[in-house]
């Protein structure tokens, strides 16, 4: 009890950071309840939380289901191959590789001085084996060589919208390149209702991977609300009995849907191409407050 109250105080006494960055003013936010936990966010959206003494704990919904994700792509403690396209505060390459030393990855954040603010104040662990691009996430992309990666996480936001050209099926042809045969993609999407964006992101998906599965607030596959939702695809079947118990044991419990319930959840929707593509929905002010 003592310790708690002591590390809320510590907290307290850390002020935040405030910096022009190029995708709008970002801060950095400590956590009252955890000594060296900071809230990144970009003109006032939460973008990510890290942990500097615990990498492993993962505070955000999405961020958490994404760690699932990356828990089942290999056997436990197994190095990977890790691409992340939106680095934020490089949530997720930390998780990885506190989760799976020796792992080697790849960051793709295009907003270069949200890089040199989170390296500077939120600096990685230097034995990590992490690149950081500061370039546009398709560019990026298209420097791999072919079949490098175990594991490529989409989690893209300019304005707290996903960019068009990181939606169309040209750009998973990219990310099917970039991955081995036996590889994962995961992408974090937004959306609210009707949810024509995640229909469309299902759709596109589906016509480039054999294997599919979304997570999900119940709430928000209901269209009740503006929310996060991970589609996971694979050409291999994706260990969907283990995605749907983490899921469904998170605080803010999560449904998976996969198969001919996913089929009937995008509705007919059309694939999304580079010639029809927009960019995801803006959330409502309502979603930040």
């Amino acid at each position: 009890m003592g310790r708690s109250r002591n590390t809320r105080r510590a907290a307290a006494a850390v002020t935040a950071v405030e910096e022009p960055v190029d995708g709008g003013l970002a801060q950095l936010v400590p956590d009252p309840d955890r000594a060296r936990a900071w809230t990144l966010l970009i003109d006032g959206a939460p973008q990510s939380h890290v942990d500097l003494d615990d990498p492993a704990y993962l505070s955000f919904e999405y961020q958490r289901r994404l760690g699932h994700v990356i828990d089942l792509a290999a056997p436990p403690g197994r190095p990977v191959q890790a691409v992340h396209l939106g680095g934020g505060a490089f949530t997720l390459a930390r998780y990885v590789a506190a989760t799976r030393p020796r792992s080697t990855q790849q960051v793709v954040e295009r907003d270069a001085s949200l890089v040199q603010l989170v390296r500077r104040e939120l600096p990685l662990d230097p034995g990590a084996r992490i690149r950081v691009r500061s370039v546009d996430a398709r560019e990026g992309l298209a420097k791999l060589p072919d079949g490098w990666a175990d594991l490529v996480i989409a989690d893209v936001f300019s304005g707290a919208r996903t960019p068009a050209h990181l939606t169309s099926t040209e750009f998973l042809d990219e990310v099917r390149r970039a991955l081995k045969p036996s590889g994962v993609y995961a992408a974090n999407l937004a959306d609210g209702p009707p949810l024509a964006h995640l229909r469309g992101q299902i759709a596109t998906v589906a016509a480039r991977f054999g294997e599919l599965a979304l997570i999900a607030d119940p709430a928000v596959l209901r269209g009740k609300r503006f929310g996060n939702a991970v589609l996971v695809a694979s050409d291999l079947p994706l260990p969907l009995p283990e995605l749907t118990r983490r899921a469904a044991s998170d605080p803010h419990p999560g449904r998976v849907e996969h198969g001919r319930q996913l089929v009937d959840f995008a509705g007919g929707a059309a694939p999304v191409t580079d010639d029809s593509a927009v960019a995801s929905p803006a959330p409502p002010p309502s979603v930040f407050r």
